[in-house]
């Protein structure tokens, strides 16, 4: 197991996906990598809660994805998709939040992340990438690795939605009351989220009572407190929060009544599907229907983590976590 560690460089960078929307990249290099090393480098794709270094580089002991990655010979790319950590913020979440629809969509983030995927390949003389992507980002991806596939080497989905129709545990959260079918959008471009909020469907799936004692508790307070943070606006508000785009929950939830935004048998790069039997945001019938219908990727492998939760790779490591980054690491060397 592998702590946060002064032999990994880290690098926060900038980069222009559309016209005025600036992309925050951080990225680490371990001091130890071979100079000859023919590794392909690695971009990490956050979900709908943290951005890029709340959710894979925490300062947390033995928390950093991104962390033991770079310290087992990789190049590792964090990306904050626009709305999200150091990236710019859409006009809409400048405003009242029931001013505006729900806020950047599925086709931005492919492009926020085909942005990036160009200036690492640019930056290192590559030309492809690995991706591994969690809950949102895994369908975030996803799409990219369907529209891009010479662009993908390896795609790793982890606790990832899939465009099937089968019961949804989050549906309620989001469905319009008045209209059953429908997504609620009057929640409007963004919900305020709180530490409370950001943490508590993780305290709930989490089946003992010490929380403590299935993930360190400072690596949830890291989370919290990054992903709070990272809004310049938080501390305008009691207690502080962050502003965050809903317009992945409008997409995961035509996502789980079946609607499609990519194929998966437009993916030709080596898979790996990853799941918590916890997960409260994916379905096992996701993993069923990718692996059914990656027809055309090289490769396909699946790990089910007997009870890990959504947060697995955050908890402590006989909970998943290592065996998360484990079997990340053996894929990555396909």
């Amino acid at each position: 197991m592998s702590q946060r560690s002064s032999s990994v460089t880290r690098n926060d960078l900038k980069v222009t996906s559309d016209p005025g929307m600036s992309i925050a990249v951080r990225e680490l290099i371990g001091s130890e990598r071979p100079a000859t090393s023919s590794m392909l480098p690695v971009l990490l794709v956050h979900g709908g809660g943290g951005g890029g270094v709340p959710s894979f580089d925490s300062p947390a002991a033995n928390a950093s994805v991104a962390g033991d990655l770079a310290l087992a010979g990789y190049i590792v790319y964090l990306i904050d998709i626009r709305g999200w950590g150091g990236s710019t913020r859409p006009v809409q979440l400048e405003h009242a939040p029931e001013k505006y629809s729900p806020a950047v969509s599925s086709e931005e983030a492919v492009r926020d992340i085909a942005a990036v995927v160009e200036f690492i390949c640019d930056r290192l003389g590559v030309k492809t990438v690995a991706l591994i992507g969690w809950a949102s980002g895994g369908h975030w991806a996803g799409m990219y690795a369907s529209r891009y596939p010479h662009r993908v080497s390896g795609l790793v989905l982890l606790n990832s939605l899939y465009g099937v129709a089968a019961p949804w545990s989050m549906r309620s959260a989001f469905e319009d009351k008045d209209h059953p079918g429908e997504f609620d959008r009057s929640v409007g471009a963004y919900v305020l989220r709180s530490a409370q909020s950001l943490l508590g469907a993780w305290e709930r799936t989490i089946p003992i009572a010490d929380k403590n004692a299935w993930r360190d508790p400072e690596a949830a307070s890291a989370y919290a407190r990054l992903t709070i943070a990272g809004d310049p606006t938080s501390n305008d508000r009691t207690p502080p929060s962050v502003r965050t785009p809903t317009g992945f929950q409008q997409d995961s939830f035509a996502m789980a009544l079946g609607h499609r935004f990519w194929e998966a048998s437009d993916i030709t790069a080596d898979v790996l599907i990853m799941r918590g039997t916890r997960d409260f945001w994916s379905r096992p019938e996701d993993v069923a229907a990718l692996q059914r219908e990656l027809t055309s990727a090289r490769s396909v492998h699946l790990l089910e983590i007997e009870d890990g939760t959504h947060f697995l790779f955050l908890d402590r490591p006989e909970r998943g976590r290592q065996a998360f980054i484990d079997r990340v690491i053996q894929f990555l060397k396909i």
